[in-house]
Order: structure tokens, then C-alpha cells, then sequence
């Protein structure tokens, strides 16, 4: 007798306690709740040959995407191979995508996740990883399209569908579809009031059409629902934190840094991007933050930094750096350059278009070669994509660049970047601070361009 999942796909196992337990852990994971960690143990313990167990396990550590947990990723990758044989085409189909990702291919890892979707719309467990793939490869489009595909496969009637609005929601968000990603979202949390994505989803979109005061009030309103217990509440803080960082109050920020964002020695690459990218949008300001940096130079430092993933080691550069640790930094830079070097791989593509280039413009900034820094930060940063990460996490690349600018002295290229930004955010307070700084250094300056000198330009903090 063939036993099939919630969702009506086939699943090669003897054992419904366990297909209930993989159930219940696929639910968990879609929600990021941790739990799903015992839910598929327990799968496991009444089947340990159960090969979709296997291949979940490897999903889960392919998606956290850092090499310290690439042994366990083989080991689940290997342990599916070896129960191939009794396995249906969909689950081999699985073993083949996790292998990819092991091995470094991650486009590969992400077409093999999509093909499984397109031949089983509802294998939700191939559209949430294939998803996070996309979303490590920059690929904006495919975080739509991708869920796009399999909507009308779905409804209310089929488990999970909530989440599968959800995704569908930030997808949408990063092609600059706000209205349609909000109304996706909200629909979605109509469904499921405790789904951390969609939460993050529409966060991403009141941040993006700079309606901070929304972002704070759907944030907070909703506390309950996202802020325990889920791998995105740290991240769903981080964002309360811009909010705030926007309004520029700082006390509140840093507040709110110290609660739900400082790292600890467990903290995991995620979390210490979100610390990193924090304390450095702070740095930018001219905020002394204490001895916070610290922590988070200890983490990256702990972490080995070693080019698996361009996007993190921008972000150990940040904390390196801002912390003094120069030499540490300079290790990671080399590590990207030599990364870069290598004939193949998603490491390798990511670190040759973004990750060295970023690096160096962090390592001259750090510096204060401003110069060199906005002119390799400009070059990079309509590709910066390719490397992973939100637009709300890239936006750090255009914020050091604007800083660079108006720290070399650069009046043309300070004017026309605050112009950008006042056009996506003309009611923003920090586009207002920002736009104010580049004029003054314009005015004090007499327009100074690129063949002028580059003076001292003092950094003006944000009220609050």
C-alpha cells in the first residue's frame, strides 16, 4: 500500500506515524518554528529508513546555507543515496537537488528544486527550499515566479496554503509590487495570523514605501504572533529596528539591539548579518555604539569566514573593520579574492561580481580612501543581486556608497545619489538628513567635483 502525505503526494514509507511526524515537521518548517527538529526525529524514529526524512533533514541544512553544517548535509545527502533504490522518482528527485546544493551548484540545486515543483505543485516542502534558493542567488523574479507557477494548484482546501501566499507575497514584494504583495500577505495572515514570513513579507513592503510608522504599528500589533519561538523572529526585530533607525531614534534602536538582535557565541550566520548590518547603518551615522561591535567581530571571527557565501562575508568585513580587527579582515578578503579565482561554483560567481569588489570598497572605506570606496561601490552596485540578500539588506551597499561620496568630498555624485534615494523615499527623515549633509559639503565645498580635493567632511548624527 502506497502512502500518501497531506497534500496527496506518493511518500515512500510503511510507517503513517511516521508520514504524520514529517507531516507535522513539513507544517513547522514553512512556519520556521523550530520545533520541526523533534517532529522529524520522530520521523525518523519510527522509520529510520524513511528516505523523505532524509532528504527533509538535507533540505533543512542545505537551506542554512554555511559551510559548518556541510558535514551534516552529506551525511543526510548520503544516507538518501543509499536508500535510492527503494525511493519514487519525486524523492530521488530530492536527493539529486540536495547533492547540487552540497556540492556548490546552487542554480543547479534551484532548477532540480523547480523541476520537482513544476511536476508536483503541491510538494511544498521542493517549492520552500527551491525558494530560498532563489533568494540566496538574487533571483528577484523567481521568488515571484516561482510560487506563481503553482497557485492555481492550490487553495484553502489544501494544507499549507497560507504559506504558500505568503511566499508569494515577498516574491512579489521584491519586484516592486507592493500593493499586490501586501494584499498577499494580509491575506495569508488572514489564514494564519502566526506566519513569521508573510509578517516579514509585508514588513519588507511598509519599509520599502517608507511608511515607518505603519511598519512600527504592524509590528508591534502583531508581537504575539511572530516575535517567539520561530527562526525569523530575530530578523522580524531587526526590522522593527529600522523602522525606528529611519524615524532617527537611536536610543530605541539600540534598545531594541540589545533585547532581540546582539549575538551570542550560538548565533548563526543569519543572525550575525542582522547585528553586522545594524551596527554598521549605525556606524554610517557617526553613532558610537560602545563596545557592541565586539561581540558580533567574535562571532564572524568564530565563524571562519571562509567564502562559502559572499553576502556573509561582506558583513564579517563590516564588523572586522569596525571593530579594528584590520588584520582579520584583510584574511577575509583574501579568502573572497581567492574564492573568486576558482573556475566554477555559486561561491566563486558571487565573489568575483560582488563579494571582492564590496570587500575592498569596505577594506578602503575603513580606511578612509572614500574615493576608491565610492568608486568601487558604485561600479558593483546594480549587480550587487547577485550575491543574495533583500533589497532592504542591499541597501547597506547604496548607504555606504552615499556616505563615501559625501565623505570624498564628491559633490556631483553625493547630489545624485540623494536624489535617487528622495525618489523612492520622499518622505523619509533620513533621506532628508542624508540630501541636507551632501548639500552643506556642496556649499562648504564650492561644488568640488571628482577632480577637486577631497576634504574632511564631519559626520552629522541623527537627531534622536
Amino acid at each position: 500500500m502506497t502512502l500518501h502525505d497531506t497534500r496527496g503526494l506518493a511518500v515512500s514509507t510503511r510507517s503513517r506515524t511516521a508520514l504524520d511526524r514529517y507531516d507535522a515537521a513539513v507544517e513547522l518548517l514553512n512556519g520556521y518554528y523550530v520545533d520541526f527538529v523533534a517532529a522529524i526525529d520522530e520521523a525518523m524514529a519510527e522509520d529510520p529508513d524513511f528516505v523523505m526524512g532524509h532528504c527533509f533533514k538535507a533540505a533543512v541544512y542545505a537551506g542554512c546555507n554555511e559551510a559548518t553544517v556541510l558535514p551534516e548535509l552529506r551525511r543526510s545527502v548520503e544516507a538518501a543515496e543509499a536508500l535510492a533504490g527503494r525511493a519514487n522518482d519525486r524523492e530521488r528527485a530530492h536527493i539529486a537537488a540536495a547533492r547540487a546544493w552540497m556540492e556548490g551548484n546552487l542554480e543547479r540545486s534551484a532548477a532540480l528544486y523547480g523541476r520537482i515543483v513544476q511536476e508536483h505543485p503541491r510538494d511544498i516542502l521542493a517549492l520552500q527550499i527551491g525558494y530560498q534558493a532563489d533568494f540566496f542567488l538574487g533571483e528577484s523574479r523567481m521568488l515571484r515566479d516561482r510560487v506563481a507557477q503553482v497557485l492555481p494548484h492550490w487553495d484553502e482546501g489544501v494544507p499549507g496554503y497560507g504559506y504558500v501566499l505568503g511566499m508569494h507575497a515577498f516574491g512579489l514584494e521584491q519586484m516592486n509590487l507592493y500593493g499586490r504583495a501586501e494584499e498577499a500577505g494580509l491575506r495569508a495572515l488572514s489564514l494564519n495570523r502566526r506566519d513569521p514570513w508573510a509578517i516579514h513579507a509585508v514588513a519588507h513592503v511598509l519599509e520599502m514605501q517608507g511608511r515607518v510608522d505603519d511598519g512600527v504599528a504592524f509590528l508591534n500589533a502583531r508581537r504575539a504572533d511572530w516575535s517567539d519561538n520561530n527562526a525569523l523572529a530575530l530578523h522580524n526585530w531587526w526590522h522593527l529596528a529600522l523602522y525606528h533607525l529611519e524615524q532617527g531614534e537611536t536610543e530605541r534602536v539600540l534598545a531594541l539591539y540589545d533585547a532581540h538582535v546582539r549575538p551570542n557565541p550560538a548565533s548563526t550566520a543569519l543572525e550575525l548579518v542582522d547585528a553586522a548590518a545594524m551596527l554598521w547603518r549605525l556606524h554610517l551615522r557617526g553613532i558610537d555604539v560602545g563596545g557592541r561591535w565586539g561581540a558580533v567581530a567574535d562571532g564572524w571571527e568564530r565563524a571562519a569566514c571562509d567564502g562559502f557565501y559572499a553576502f556573509n562575508d561582506v558583513h564579517a568585513m563590516m564588523a572586522l573593520l569596525a571593530d579594528g580587527r584590520t588584520a582579520a579582515a584583510d584574511r577575509v578578503l583574501a579568502v573572497q579574492e581567492a574564492t573568486a579565482r576558482r573556475d566554477q561554483g555559486t561561491a566563486a560567481m558571487s565573489a568575483r561580481e560582488v563579494g571582492v569588489p564590496v570587500c575592498r570598497a569596505l577594506r578602503a572605506f575603513g580606511r578612509g580612501d572614500y574615493r576608491t570606496a565610492a568608486d568601487l561601490l558604485y561600479a558593483v552596485r546594480t549587480r550587487a543581486h547577485r550575491f543574495g540578500g533583500s533589497h532592504a539588506q542591499r541597501d547597506i551597499i547604496d548607504l555606504t556608497l552615499a556616505e563615501a561620496a559625501i565623505r570624498g568630498g564628491d559633490a556631483p555624485l553625493a547630489r545624485a545619489l540623494v536624489a535617487e534615494r528622495n525618489d523612492l523615499k520622499p518622505h523619509s527623515p533620513a533621506n532628508r538628513t542624508l540630501t541636507a549633509r551632501a548639500v552643506a559639503m556642496a556649499d562648504r565645498h564650492g561644488s568640488v567635483g571628482r577632480s577637486g580635493t577631497a576634504p574632511h567632511v564631519d559626520v552629522l548624527v541623527l537627531e534622536g
